[in-house]
């Protein structure tokens, strides 16, 4: 194992460790550092006292409380440090207890007690060094050296916690605003799909019912007409089962199945001659302006309403014969009109089916209104932006 990887995996164990266990540990190798005078006396005129000595474990045991206490703390120690120096048995060479203190209240305190701190340390360092005989210059430099590096690290040590801790903020915020989109979208997923689900199982049910209604009526009169009937039924129920096949497939997330694209505006000449055959209602379809292509789920969408509309023509158009899909194409905008000649409600309040084109146009940027026809019998227009004004549409 490299060094840098030990000290990194020392480095996470201690801030993961007890912190009052740490600290004490921390207070025990202070107090054997500064015993080591005592251990290992050298020759000289320093009065070696337990007097001495307990002064100097008041620079080293009140760390215990570093965390909890961090001023008060940081107050015994600068107390008792000089004390010990002034009590000369023996002055301290190095001032532990203090660099810990130091570094703490850069790393913890508040800025007024960080300040104080240092400017108290670098005037009480040079004022005891005057009490020690035979001081040599270089020792001031080195107490002082030692008290800028301890409050450096301190300071260190809170900026490096701070950009973690935005950090760790930051990721939380992006996991939720992920987990909100992906909310959002699951939404609008499930909504989409129900519409489609929606438009596909009316359209193919309503020309089922047509069928099923008149087949028993021509059974005997006309068995060819009730025939084609029972085909229609049959092909329309094909037809469904294939797009919600397709749906499920989408659902189920399966690669390389085969499965068709979403019908668009190019598949509508299809769907009007299948609702023609089998509503027996005439369809008309009429374009003006130049087509060209529409953003993908505008495409889904522009089918989808006029299935949906013409859908409604069958289910509640009371004596329709007639339905008009009329396509405008301009640059940036296609409008659908689907106009029937049959007397529906004058004042629809909303239904599924309705709902759904609404929401189908909006999804796009786009609008959609229903009501009367200024001729009669019932009008919906849809207005689908293309790719160029689409931006400011949804904006």
């Amino acid at each position: 194992m490299s060094p840098q990887s030990w000290f990194t995996q020392t480095a996470a164990r201690l801030r993961t460790a007890n912190p009052y266990a740490v600290d004490a540990a921390l207070a025990a190798l202070v107090l054997f550092a500064v015993s080591l005078q005592w251990l290992f006396p050298d020759e000289g005129d320093d009065r070696l006292t337990w007097q001495g000595w307990l002064l100097g474990a008041a620079t080293a045991v009140p760390l215990v409380w570093r965390r909890r206490a961090p001023f008060t703390t940081a107050w015994v120690v600068s107390a008792a440090t000089p004390a010990m120096a002034v009590y000369h048995a023996p002055p301290p060479d190095v001032m532990y207890g203090g660099l810990v203190v130091l570094y703490t209240m850069a790393a913890r305190g508040l800025p007024w007690q960080r300040r104080v701190m240092l400017a108290g340390w670098a005037i009480g360092a040079t004022v005891t060094m005057q009490h020690k005989e035979d001081a040599r210059p270089f020792e001031y430099a080195f107490h002082l050296l030692c008290i800028a590096c301890a409050y450096a690290l301190g300071r260190l040590a809170r900026v490096q916690r701070a950009y973690t801790a935005e950090l760790e903020d930051r990721a939380r915020r992006v996991e939720r605003e992920r987990a909100a989109d992906t909310a959002r979208a699951i939404a609008q997923e499930r909504a989409g799909i129900a519409r489609d689900m929606h438009d596909i199982l009316a359209h193919a049910v309503s020309l089922m019912v047509v069928q099923a209604e008149a087949g028993p009526v021509v059974v005997r009169s006309d068995p060819e007409r009730a025939e084609a009937s029972f085909d229609a039924i049959a092909a329309a129920g094909r037809d469904a089962m294939a797009q919600l096949r397709r749906i499920l497939g989408v659902l189920k997330e399966e690669q390389g199945n085969g499965t068709s694209p979403q019908p668009g505006v190019a598949a509508l000449p299809r769907l009007l001659q299948q609702v023609g055959e089998s509503a027996g209602l005439r369809v008309e379809l009429h374009t003006t302006g130049r087509p060209h292509p529409l953003p993908a789920d505008a495409e889904v969408a522009a089918y989808r309403v006029v299935q949906e509309a013409l859908t409604n023509t069958v289910k509640h158009a009371y004596a329709a014969s007639c339905a008009t899909v009329e396509l405008d194409w301009t640059e940036d905008l296609l409008t659908l009109t689907v106009t029937d000649d049959g007397q529906g409600p004058a004042a629809p309040g909303g239904g599924h089916g309705l709902i759904g084109i609404r929401e189908r146009a909006a999804a796009c940027g786009g609008s959609a209104e229903a009501g009367r026809g200024p001729d009669g019998g019932f009008r919906v227009v849809v207005r689908l932006p293309a790719a160029a004004d689409r931006q400011a549409a949804l904006g």
